[in-house]
């Protein structure tokens, strides 16, 4: 049972579903991992094993009895920052000023967890009250680094990271102000993701700085921790702060490869961007960009539309986007050789970098080249013959 501690969230989900491992196996072989390995690293400060197996046993009854699990990572154990309030297990946030102290309410977070039949098994270490970037502040002790006992796990959540890089736990909760979830991921080579501010309900998080403060879910995959992150995100009216919006399923949408902008290759627009074999699977936002160009074209003003270009390197694999194949072994520097040639031809045709450049009309002059039209007014008047005016009017000086 030894290694299914070492299996990720997704992976142990799935297991469960299938039957072929109990929820109360895995949670027990979490606790036996904490109890093996804990003295070492001190990442936890307090350890509920009594309610993770009886959260651990309701997930086994449910599967037993045919019932849908209330989440994808139903009975998948986690290990919880000890700066959100629980009812069942004190909340000191690493400070002997709070110790033995147990909190009245459940933060929104770990309500939200109890829901999802997600079992938790205790507290993780932290600097105290937050203040620090190492967990070597915390009043119970120096949470270690599980890859080199001499090194720190980054702070103010080297608890959580801990847990996960010692395989304590599959998951964890960490809150992240200027850093807190994001270092101890960084030293620990795990995942952590300080989500949107107002994502996740601050309620029940004892503070550290309320306007940047905001949990996080912690895994050792990036898919893990996006699963974790659809349980706890939310709206919540007991969090002021909370946005009204429903949570993005950033695991089902299907992602793209990154592209930027290439000024050269302009023309076009999606359809040959896909010609040329670009992930188009965003092409709904050229084409209201397009939208916006052609009004800004309508008053006159000088605009275009560029392209995408792949920022990534090397090369980009087979994409099927908007029903059109998208042929595999793109490179990045196409276009923007293309986009030199161009410019390269238009300067030996004589025409200048782009020839849509020149200067307009007046009467289709912008606020910002008003003077370029002023200048050709004044040159054609010198131009004419017989042209008078003011400083023509005067003889020269011989």
């Amino acid at each position: 049972m030894t290694d299914i501690v070492r299996l990720n969230a997704a992976t142990l989900a799935a297991k469960l579903a299938a039957k072929e491992l109990s929820s109360t196996e895995l949670t027990q072989a979490c606790l036996d991992q904490i109890q093996a390995t804990d003295e070492r690293y001190n990442a936890f400060l307090h350890v509920a094993a009594d309610q993770a197996l009886a959260a651990a046993g309701a997930v086994d009854r449910s599967l037993a009895a045919g019932e849908p699990l209330p989440s994808p990572l139903a009975g998948v154990p986690l290990a919880l920052k000890d700066v959100f309030t629980t009812v069942d297990m004190p909340t000191t946030c690493g400070s002997k000023i709070l110790e033995g102290w147990r909190s009245p309410y459940d933060a929104t977070v770990t309500v939200r967890l109890r829901a999802a039949g997600i079992p938790i098994l205790g507290k993780t270490n932290m600097d105290e009250f937050a203040m620090g970037s190492s967990t070597e502040n915390s009043a119970y002790g120096p949470t270690r680094n599980p890859w080199n006992v001499e090194r720190v796990p980054g702070g103010s959540g080297g608890g959580s990271a801990a847990a996960l890089a010692a395989f304590q736990a599959p998951l964890a909760i960490g809150t992240d102000t200027g850093g807190s979830i994001r270092q101890p991921a960084a030293l620990t080579a795990t995942v952590g993701v300080k989500p949107t501010y107002g994502t996740v309900s601050r309620y029940g998080l004892v503070a550290c700085a309320s306007s940047l403060d905001q949990g996080g879910p912690c895994a050792r995959t990036v898919l893990d921790t996006a699963l974790l992150h659809q349980v706890i995100a939310g709206h919540d009216p007991r969090d002021s702060t909370s946005i009204g919006a429903p949570v993005p399923d950033v695991v089902g949408r299907p992602r793209s490869a990154r592209t930027e902008i290439c000024a050269g290759a302009h023309r076009g627009g999606p359809p040959a961007a896909q010609r040329r074999g670009l992930p188009a699977r965003r092409a709904g936002v050229v084409q209201r960009r397009r939208r916006t160009v052609d009004r800004t074209r309508r008053r006159g003003e000088r605009s275009r539309l560029p392209a995408l270009r792949l920022r990534a390197g090397g090369l980009l694999p087979d994409l099927a986007v908007g029903g059109v194949e998208q042929p595999g072994a793109v490179r990045r520097d196409a276009l923007w050789a293309a986009s030199r040639r161009r410019r390269h031809a238009q300067r030996r045709r004589g025409d200048g970098v782009d020839s849509r450049r020149r200067v307009r009309p007046r009467s289709q002059a912008a606020h910002h080249d008003w003077h370029l039209c002023a200048v050709g007014r004044l040159l054609r008047r010198l131009l004419q013959p017989g042209a008078k005016g003011p400083h023509l009017d005067r003889p020269r000086p011989r």
